[in-house]
Protein backbone atom coordinates (compact mmCIF):
# COMPACT_ATOMS: atom_id res chain seq x y z
CA UNK A 1 0.00 0.00 0.00
CA UNK A 2 1.51 3.03 -0.92
CA UNK A 3 1.74 6.20 1.86
CA UNK A 4 -1.53 8.44 0.11
CA UNK A 5 -3.62 5.16 0.44
CA UNK A 6 -1.86 4.50 4.55
CA UNK A 7 -3.18 7.93 4.96
CA UNK A 8 -6.60 7.71 3.74
CA UNK A 9 -7.28 4.53 5.72
CA UNK A 10 -5.45 5.80 8.82
CA UNK A 11 -7.88 8.87 8.77
CA UNK A 12 -10.87 7.06 8.26
CA UNK A 13 -10.10 4.66 11.19
CA UNK A 14 -9.27 7.50 13.30
CA UNK A 15 -12.01 10.09 12.27
CA UNK A 16 -9.80 12.83 10.93
CA UNK A 17 -11.17 14.61 7.38
CA UNK A 18 -8.70 16.12 4.81
CA UNK A 19 -6.75 14.80 1.86
CA UNK A 20 -3.30 13.07 1.10
CA UNK A 21 -1.38 14.07 -2.49
CA UNK A 22 1.77 14.04 -3.67
CA UNK A 23 4.18 16.57 -4.49
CA UNK A 24 6.60 17.45 -7.54
CA UNK A 25 9.34 16.67 -5.29
CA UNK A 26 8.15 13.53 -4.05
CA UNK A 27 7.59 14.49 -0.93
CA UNK A 28 3.51 13.79 0.13
CA UNK A 29 1.29 16.42 1.53
CA UNK A 30 -1.62 15.65 3.99
CA UNK A 31 -3.57 18.32 5.45
CA UNK A 32 -6.64 17.30 8.06
CA UNK A 33 -8.81 18.81 10.23
CA UNK A 34 -10.08 17.01 13.70
CA UNK A 35 -9.75 17.52 17.11
CA UNK A 36 -6.14 18.01 19.19
CA UNK A 37 -6.07 13.79 19.84
CA UNK A 38 -7.33 12.44 16.95
CA UNK A 39 -4.40 15.30 15.03
CA UNK A 40 -1.83 13.77 17.38
CA UNK A 41 -2.86 10.15 16.74
CA UNK A 42 -2.84 10.96 13.26
CA UNK A 43 0.26 12.00 13.14
CA UNK A 44 1.93 9.54 15.24
CA UNK A 45 0.49 6.75 12.73
CA UNK A 46 1.78 9.23 9.63
CA UNK A 47 5.29 9.05 11.14
CA UNK A 48 5.33 5.00 11.58
CA UNK A 49 3.66 4.86 7.92
CA UNK A 50 2.59 1.58 5.77
CA UNK A 51 4.72 -1.37 5.63
CA UNK A 52 7.96 -1.23 3.45
CA UNK A 53 7.85 2.58 4.11
CA UNK A 54 10.66 4.83 4.96
CA UNK A 55 9.34 7.51 6.49
CA UNK A 56 12.01 10.46 6.73
CA UNK A 57 10.24 12.86 8.79
CA UNK A 58 6.61 14.33 9.41
CA UNK A 59 6.96 18.25 9.70
CA UNK A 60 3.51 19.72 11.58
CA UNK A 61 2.30 23.30 10.50
CA UNK A 62 -0.72 24.74 11.44
CA UNK A 63 -3.37 25.23 8.52
CA UNK A 64 -6.30 27.59 7.91
CA UNK A 65 -9.07 25.56 7.64
CA UNK A 66 -10.49 24.66 4.57
CA UNK A 67 -14.39 24.02 4.55
CA UNK A 68 -13.97 21.63 1.05
CA UNK A 69 -12.06 18.93 3.08
CA UNK A 70 -14.44 18.96 6.12
CA UNK A 71 -16.24 15.80 4.75
CA UNK A 72 -14.29 12.68 4.21
CA UNK A 73 -10.60 12.22 3.24
CA UNK A 74 -9.69 12.02 0.04
CA UNK A 75 -6.19 11.24 -2.22
CA UNK A 76 -5.40 14.23 -4.68
CA UNK A 77 -3.04 14.59 -7.24
CA UNK A 78 -0.20 17.21 -7.98
CA UNK A 79 -0.88 19.03 -11.54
Amino acid sequence: MGYRYFAVDTAEQIGVTGYAKNLADGRVEVYAIGTADQLRNFARELQRGPTLAAVAEVAEVEAELLPAFSSGFSVTYHR
